[in-house]
């Protein structure tokens, strides 16, 4: 009751209740409840986008589909999913995400949907490659749940600017650069331009 009556006053009002005391008090409720689950509005704004992703990642893993999906499929399923519970709480994320493309623009907010998103990712990957879908390569291979995170970034600000109808274009570009990222970090591509310029640099200091 508490989430959702914080949920309708920030959008409502497109502003945080002035104190925890008086938005208990209208709710008719004691202070001491609110800090049950959180101790300030932007704990509980972190615990909400942090539930954006949890739900996510189970309605997506309780696919009776998803062991059998590719490494590739499983994140476009979490992608979309995602999207889907982001479209019914537009408003929500548009007034707290404050998305910009530098990632220390990011805010605290996001911290644990981050964290929760992140885990996936690096379970994912793993997977892949075990099965051949994902190159192992030192130490890059290891950043690729920062990597996508930078891509969630990105994503979600083009979400936020998508005017398209039932955002369209969100769900294009979702398509389109995790088909291009799976295609960098799969065994081809990247492995080709990583030989050619291991190879430019020996002959030349040879």
């Amino acid at each position: 009751m508490i989430t959702s009556a914080y949920m309708d006053y920030l959008l409502i009002n497109g502003k945080k209740p002035s104190t925890v005391y008086k938005f208990c008090k209208d709710l008719g409720l004691p202070e001491s409840e609110f800090y049950k689950i959180s101790n300030s509005f932007e704990a509980l704004e972190t615990k909400i986008w942090s539930g954006f992703m949890e739900r996510a990642v189970a309605s997506t893993q309780a696919d009776k589909q998803f062991e059998g999906f590719s490494a590739r499929e499983k994140m476009l399923s979490l992608y979309f999913v995602l999207l889907e519970i982001l479209k019914q709480n537009r408003s929500f994320a548009m007034l707290t995400s404050g998305i910009r493309l530098r990632q220390e623009m990011v805010p605290m907010c996001l911290k644990d949907f981050r964290k929760t998103f992140e885990e996936f990712v690096a379970k994912v990957m793993g997977e892949g490659k075990s099965n051949g879908e994902v190159a192992e390569r030192p130490y890059l291979d290891q950043r690729y749940p920062q990597l996508f995170w930078l891509h969630m970034i990105v994503l979600l600000g083009f979400w936020k600017d998508d005017s398209s109808s039932d955002f369209e274009q969100t769900d294009a570009f979702v398509e389109k650069s995790v088909n291009l990222a799976f295609d960098l970090i799969g065994k081809g591509t990247l492995d080709n331009a990583i030989d050619f310029a291991k190879f430019l640099f020996q002959s030349k200091f040879k």
